[in-house]
């Protein structure tokens, strides 16, 4: 089983696209399948391992759309704020604090954040897509009050959803890991573990 498709094509066609969609939400389905975790005392090594990196890569996947909608989030955050009196700066002077993060209390949390651009593909995540891909960031300053509103809920419920399958990955890859190291541990199953 490989964990990590293919780099997608430029060229392909919708069809090749839709496919690739389509091999994604299996690999977020087999994760959350309870036949992914049921046998990890009686897989192999090399299985354990794929199952571990399938885990890992779709993880980093819903880190990336996490922090992404978290920078949509402030964005807006700011513009309210703004409107109501509580920012004198414009949008662009506090936008690289916005987006690193500085313009939040407390300071990022996390289990990890990883500096790799993900592979993500090209459809398939039309919800999310929508969110992301529509021309909220261009046309912010003429949106109206309800209009700010509804999008601030809007990605507030998304990244709850996705916050919410990211833990559940995360508690797969645990579950995996730990197999994998007590696998090493019992049956030294890595030849450079063995005594000499």
């Amino acid at each position: 089983m490989d964990s990590k498709p293919a780099e997608p094509d430029p060229t392909q066609s919708d069809s090749s696209a839709e496919d690739a969609a389509q091999l994604e939400r299996r690999r977020i389905d087999q994760i959350r399948e309870p036949e992914f975790l049921a046998d990890l005392s009686d897989i192999s090594v090399k299985e354990l391992r794929t199952r571990r990196d399938l885990a890992d890569t779709v993880e980093t996947e819903l880190s990336y759309y996490r922090r992404l909608l978290h920078g949509r989030m402030d964005l807006l955050a700011f513009e309210q704020r703004r409107r109501r009196g509580e920012e004198t700066r414009s949008l662009i002077d506090a936008l690289p604090e916005i987006l690193t993060g500085r313009d939040k209390t407390g300071g990022a949390k996390g289990r990890h954040l990883s500096t790799e651009l993900p592979y993500l593909p090209v459809k398939g995540k039309r919800h999310l897509d929508r969110i992301l891909g529509n021309d909220l960031m261009i046309r912010m300053s003429e949106m109206t009050e309800e209009e700010l509103s509804e999008a601030a809920t809007e990605l507030t419920e998304l990244e709850a959803e996705i916050s919410g399958l990211r833990q559940e990955v995360q508690g797969v890859l645990d579950r995996v890991q730990t197999a994998v190291i007590a696998r090493y541990k019992n049956d030294l199953g890595d030849p450079a573990l063995r005594p000499s």
